[in-house]
């Protein structure tokens, strides 16, 4: 009986075999016929039953995805970012009627891809709907947080004081035990844990005027993206101490002119009644004087 059921599975596993390799000609004759653009058809929902559907490639993309081992067969020593530079030069070079299979390719795809999310997305519960909400929202977050950060780099922003411990790891990083990242930072993290107070010490007071230069550095940085009108980059805190200080000193200013107003008012009464008084005393001397006279 057994001898029986494995020549029935070797017969059926043969069979299997037949009908990929049949489907693996029939594929082959497709490509040498179809351009490369059109060989990279969207996945249908069936064959993605753990996901979404993913997006198509655009047309550029199409481009480099075929260009790449062609350009790589013919540079084998080219970097990746000389042979993207290159693939990127060559889509730039091409008119737009080359440029049109693989954008029509493209909008296929795509208009296939909308079908199929739609699909997909018919089968979700709504709790399913709202948990994909949330982690699109978390995946937007997170892009605009690194578009941030680029920003800010290139915008020169001074980078934030480090730790006492992250001072020593820069300093013995080298000489660390371990072979990869991973186990070096943890013989360092022993290494550390391990020190006496007064040897960690040093390491606290190299932090600390770290922290002196990042307070200055950012001072000085953010000052400056004021005056070039990028307030919006600016902590609210540096803000708000920023008005706070120009509401005094205009308070101040304010003050001070309606001190010298007052002053001046006063200053000029004082004067007329002593100009009054300096005339009526002249008078009265002037009648004495004539009254001896007479």
């Amino acid at each position: 009986m057994a001898p029986f059921n494995l020549m029935t599975a070797g017969v059926s596993l043969l069979a299997k075999s037949f009908s990929v390799l049949s489907c693996t000609s029939a594929l082959a004759r497709c490509t040498s016929v179809l351009p490369a653009a059109y060989i990279n058809p969207v996945k249908c929902l069936t064959s993605q039953a753990s996901g979404p559907p993913k997006r198509p490639l655009n047309g550029y993309m199409r481009y480099v995805q075929q260009q790449k081992p062609i350009v790589t067969r013919q540079n084998p020593e080219i970097k990746v970012v000389d042979l993207v530079k290159k693939i990127a030069q060559q889509w730039r070079m091409m008119s737009p009627e080359q440029k049109r299979p693989y954008q029509d390719a493209f909008v296929k795809a795509n208009e296939q891809f909308k079908v199929d999310l739609q699909h997909y997305q018919a089968q979700l519960t709504p709790a399913q709907l709202q948990q994909q909400a949330l982690e699109k929202r978390q995946r937007l977050d997170k892009r605009r947080a690194i578009r941030k950060k680029r920003e800010l780099s290139s915008l020169g922003k001074p980078k934030r004081p480090r730790s006492p411990f992250n001072i020593f790891m820069s300093e013995h990083f080298e000489e660390a035990r371990g072979v990869t990242t991973p186990a070096k930072m943890k013989s360092l993290l022993e290494d550390w844990r391990n020190l006496f107070s007064h040897q960690k010490q040093v390491y606290t007071q190299l932090a600390e005027d770290d922290k002196i230069r990042y307070k200055n550095e950012m001072k000085s940085w953010e000052d400056h993206m004021v005056e070039i009108g990028r307030e919006d980059v600016v902590r609210e805190q540096t803000l708000s101490a920023k008005k706070k200080a120009t509401a005094k000193s205009t308070a101040a200013k304010k003050e001070t002119k309606k001190a010298k107003v007052v002053k001046k008012a006063t200053g000029g009464g004082k004067s007329k009644a002593t100009r009054k008084t300096s005339k009526s005393i002249s008078a009265k001397t002037a009648s004495q004087r004539s009254t001896k006279k007479s």
